[in-house]
């Protein structure tokens, strides 16, 4: 009895280190419970106080079915990609038509935000790069974070592969910017440029492609990214940000150390984390740190751990949906079922709190963000006026050819090169089902730098030709670099389709990957936890086998005895 409930605390306390993904699987479980709660009180049909049937169960589950394919739609990385292609289009579109004068005086309209005394004045323009792209980096740091704590960034020898290929593309380009740009002074503080890749454009391209590449393509490109993302946060705060403000600086530091101790003294509600993380934001913001990098720090101090122990939950749940069974009167009105009602509420409320902070505010931003945010981004900094601008001057422009070989060919062979040489020295080992040839193709796609390179172009050029030069090299790279990826690995994919291979996991989008990346943490946790018991068990069948007393027969003893009863 001892070992058995050693071994049931050993399963707590497994369950309770699974964190992030794994508890979407249970928040669905829960979500799942609660319905068949609701099945099990009134079948598919209740009387109300008029002796009328209404089938409510039907109704409600068909909602549920709808807003699971919106929230399918809305964390999809190939339909997020072509709402931003559609902004940078308008934007594209109004910058050479008459109406860009008005474009421009929109976007470059003064709101003036404070309290008090206290208050700033910016644009739109500069309130979608500095407060809306905020979240987008909030929610970068929540997906980085998600990586560090079940994803592939754990694993440190499956980690060394992408975040060396993204170190690789990283270092690549900024020698072929500099090698352009090394005679002039003024434009050399554009480097970090070519340096930064678009998670979305990139992903999106790739799961374009489905199934007919194998899913450990997507692994590696979106760890990569996510790899590629960490430095480029780092490069915007160390080198893109203004004189800082010590002041500021301390009070952020005292912010940041408030939102620490609620994360240790075990705070999930979500609502301090929130009001603290907009005074983060103002501290760095007026400290001269670009303020997007709060977003980063606010996302690493939110809880990802769960409220309520998942094993507990299970049990307790199925005892609160027998306490809700017994208190249905199938004869009383809606109003009066209030045992029901209230043993209900109870059970809502506590699998509601089953979901880390962390997983409930990355759900929520994902559509805003990318169904919103970086539309707008788009549609704001994408705005390339070539009108009376020589296209061969702006080709010849030591910043054009910078950030275009940066990002068409130094990502590429940053990536390609930094890979060949860590599995090539045995430091790690390619993906299964993953080739050389996938491993360019994802490396093509790599240079689609996009919304990240214009952010970090807006912050490295004080010069508004300067900036413009840049954007045309980056959406003329990204293009060309997302356009060659995706020929390339439909390419390969013809290829091993005429031999005869196939891949038997399909390419995951974003939500579902993390979900199978959970499943899969989940299952090596089982498979080591079987094995343990298993061996806890053969030791005590020994000790019992040899054991003179026989107290408890073994099923070696059993098959004995019955053999002698036959003969």
């Amino acid at each position: 009895m001892a070992t058995d409930k050693a071994s049931a605390q050993n399963s707590d306390a497994a369950e309770k280190q699974q964190t992030g993904a794994s508890v979407r699987e249970n928040a669905d479980a829960s979500l799942a419970g609660e319905e068949g709660a609701h099945t099990a009180g009134a079948a598919c049909a209740v009387e109300n106080s008029q002796g009328n049937k209404t089938p409510f169960i039907s109704e409600v589950s068909g909602h549920h079915r709808r807003y699971l394919k919106l929230l399918e739609f809305t964390h999809s990385t190939t339909k997020a990609a072509g709402f931003m292609l559609l902004g940078a289009i308008l934007s594209l579109i109004v910058a050479n038509s008459p109406a860009y004068g008005s474009f421009l005086e929109f976007w470059h309209t003064e709101i003036t935000l404070g309290f008090g005394s206290a208050n700033t004045s910016m644009s739109l323009a500069h309130i979608i790069n500095d407060i809306f792209m905020c979240l987008f980096f909030l929610l970068v740091g929540l997906e980085i974070k998600y990586e560090m704590t079940v994803g592939e960034l754990t694993n440190i020898r499956q980690a060394i592969l992408p975040v060396g290929a993204a170190i690789g593309g990283v270092a690549v380009p900024i020698i072929f910017y500099v090698a352009f740009n090394q005679g002039s002074p003024e434009t050399l503080g554009g480097w970090g440029v070519p340096t930064a890749t678009d998670i979305a454009f990139a992903l999106g391209i790739l799961a374009l492609l489905g199934s007919r590449v194998p899913a450990g393509v997507r692994v590696f490109l979106s760890t990569l990214a996510v790899a590629d993302d960490i430095i480029a946060i780092v490069v915007i705060a160390v080198f893109y940000g203004h004189a800082p403000s010590v002041l500021w600086l301390l009070a952020a530091l005292v912010v940041l150390g408030a939102l620490t101790a609620l994360n240790r003294l075990h705070f999930y509600s979500l609502w301090p984390y929130v009001l603290l993380g907009v005074v983060l934001w103002y501290c760095v913001f007026m400290s001269g740190v670009h303020a997007t990098i709060a977003g980063v720090l606010l996302a690493f101090t939110i809880p990802s751990g769960s409220r309520v122990d998942l094993l507990s939950f299970g049990r307790w749940s199925n005892k609160q949906l027998k306490e809700i069974r017994a208190n249905f009167q199938p004869d009383a009105p809606v109003l009066g079922q209030s045992d029901y009602l209230k043993e209900v509420s109870h059970l809502a409320r506590v699998a509601k709190e089953v979901v880390p902070p962390a997983t409930r505010l990355e759900r929520m931003l994902y559509p805003w963000v990318y169904f919103a945010v970086l539309p707008l981004f788009a549609l704001t900094n994408a705005d390339v006026a070539l009108g009376g601008t020589s296209f061969g001057a702006i080709v010849a422009d030591p910043v054009f050819l910078g950030v275009f070989a940066g990002l068409i060919l130094g990502k590429p062979i940053g990536i390609f090169l930094f890979s060949f040489l860590i599995v090539k020295l045995k430091i790690s080992s390619l993906p299964n089902n993953v080739n050389w040839a996938h491993i360019f193709g994802a490396a093509l796609l790599g240079g689609v730098g996009f919304t990240m390179a214009i952010f970090v172009a807006n912050l490295a050029y004080a010069d508004p030709g300067q900036i413009l030069v840049a954007k045309v090299a980056i959406l003329s790279a990204s293009l060309l670099a997302g356009i060659i990826g995706f020929l390339f690995l439909l390419f390969q994919a013809n290829i091993a389709m005429r031999k005869g291979v196939t891949y038997e996991e399909p390419i995951l989008d974003n939500a579902n990957l993390q979900a199978h990346a959970a499943h899969e943490v989940k299952r090596r946790k089982h498979d080591k936890h079987e094995e343990a018991s298993a061996g806890e068990s053969g030791q005590k069948a020994s000790v019992r086998t040899v054991s003179p007393h026989r107290a408890v027969p073994t099923d070696e003893d059993r098959q004995a005895a019955s053999s002698r009863k036959d003969a």
